[in-house]
C-alpha cells in the first residue's frame, strides 16, 4: 500500500504533515459482504481509511462501497459527489439515507484484475459536540477509461465512531480487497 500513502499525504490538505498511526488492516482471503472495523480507539483527532477494492457485482463494471458507522441503519446520512472520466461528469446525492457512499469499486464487468483505489479522511471522529464529516478521492479504470470521483458526507450523529462497517451496495468484496484504517493525530 505505498502508493496509497503517498496519494494520501498528497490529497488531504492539511492532513498530511500530520502523523499517521496503522490501526489495523484486512486484506481479504475470499470474497466477503462486509468489511468492519471495530473497537476504535478514541485517542486521535481523525480517521483515515485507505481501500484497493473489486466487487463481485455482474455485468456492471463498478459497485458503490456503502459505509455506517456504529451499525446505525437509521437515516442519518447524507452523501454526495463529482465524477468524471475525461470525456464525460457528471455527480450523485442523497439525503436522509440509511447509508454513506464513500468510493466505487471495480466489478465484474470491469477488465479482469483491475482494481480501485481510494482515500477516505472521517475528520473529528471522537468529538461528541459535532456531527461527522467524510471526504473521498477515489478512481479506477474502466477498461481503458479511467474514472475519478470526489465524494462527501456526514453522519447526523454526535455519538463518537466506535466501529465502521464497508459493504459495497450490490454484491460482495472479492480475493485480495485490501482495507487499511490510520489514526491521524493532532497537531
Amino acid at each position: 500500500m505505498p502508493i496509497l500513502g503517498i496519494i494520501a499525504s498528497q490529497m488531504t490538505g492539511h492532513l498530511a504533515s500530520l502523523a499517521y498511526d496503522s490501526i489495523a488492516t484486512t486484506t481479504l482471503s475470499s470474497t466477503t459482504a462486509t468489511i468492519t472495523f471495530s473497537s476504535i480507539p478514541a485517542t486521535y483527532t481523525h480517521l483515515q481509511i485507505r481501500l484497493i477494492g473489486r466487487c463481485n457485482r455482474t455485468i456492471e463494471a463498478s459497485d458503490a462501497v456503502l459505509m455506517r458507522f456504529n451499525s446505525d441503519t437509521s437515516s442519518n446520512y447524507s452523501y454526495h459527489g463529482l465524477y468524471g472520466d475525461g470525456s464525460s461528469a457528471g455527480s450523485y446525492a442523497g439525503a436522509s439515507s440509511t447509508f454513506s457512499i464513500i468510493m466505487d469499486c471495480t466489478a465484474a464487468g470491469a477488465a479482469a484484475s483491475i482494481f480501485a483505489a481510494g482515500v477516505c479522511d472521517i475528520l473529528d471522529y471522537a468529538n461528541t459536540n459535532k456531527y461527522k464529516t467524510v471526504r473521498s478521492l477515489h478512481g479506477f479504470d474502466r477498461n481503458g477509461a479511467g474514472t475519478m470521483q470526489l465524494a462527501s458526507s456526514n453522519w447526523r450523529n454526535t455519538n463518537a465512531i466506535t466501529s465502521i462497517d464497508l459493504t459495497p451496495a450490490n454484491g460482495s468484496f472479492v480475493q485480495y480487497t485490501s482495507a487499511a484504517l490510520y489514526g491521524v493525530k493532532g497537531a
